[in-house]
């Protein structure tokens, strides 16, 4: 493949692949007279089953479960004879589709398949698309525990509510003072 295929499908820029390129980086990758850069595409069947195991928790004070979830993963992984290749743990919102670290380890390309114990552990809404995202990049999800509690089903809702009213009431909390300040602009004059 082209480096600018290359590059596209490992989700860096062009540049970064030419960097890379430039010093040796990319293994078995030359140059054609014309200048153009070759890269070989790497068989997937020969590259070792690798797994991403993936613990989050909603805030702060949960820092105990998070240690706990991520020790079930890998306890999971250890006897289902998994290679780990990392364990990423993250706080934050499940109902946030901006969480950096879940963005990152998304692109990466050098594992297989994630684990997380609960659905909801990866996101909150929109799984089937993360799911989909996943089957296209040759990569599979396994959930440890599939059972769904009725308590993260209220939980979700109200997190839901929570998140359309902080942004309702922030939008006039906001044109409130849009409109005060406008109204000290007019009665100083300036």
């Amino acid at each position: 493949m082209r480096l600018r295929e290359y590059a596209k499908k490992n989700g860096i820029t062009y540049q970064t692949a030419w960097n890379h390129f430039k010093a040796g980086k990319i293994k078995e990758a030359y140059k054609l007279s014309s200048g153009t850069v070759i890269v070989p595409e790497e068989d997937e069947n020969s590259l070792p089953k690798k797994c991403l195991l993936y613990a989050r928790v909603s805030s702060y004070q949960q820092k105990d479960d998070l240690l706990r979830q991520k020790e079930r993963l890998e306890n999971y992984a250890n006897v289902n004879g998994k290679i780990i290749f990392k364990s990423v743990e993250e706080i934050g919102s499940g109902l946030n589709d901006n969480r950096q670290k879940l963005n990152t380890f998304l692109k990466n390309k050098q594992y297989n398949e994630i684990i997380i114990e609960h659905k909801d552990r990866l996101t909150r809404f929109g799984f089937n698309y993360i799911e989909m995202l996943c089957n296209e990049q040759g990569k599979t999800i396994t959930i440890i525990n599939q059972n769904e509690n009725k308590n993260d089903l209220i939980q979700d809702f109200i997190s839901v509510i929570t998140s359309f009213c902080a942004r309702i009431y922030g939008n006039r909390r906001s044109n409130k003072i849009k409109e005060n300040i406008i109204n000290q602009i007019k009665q100083e004059g300036v």
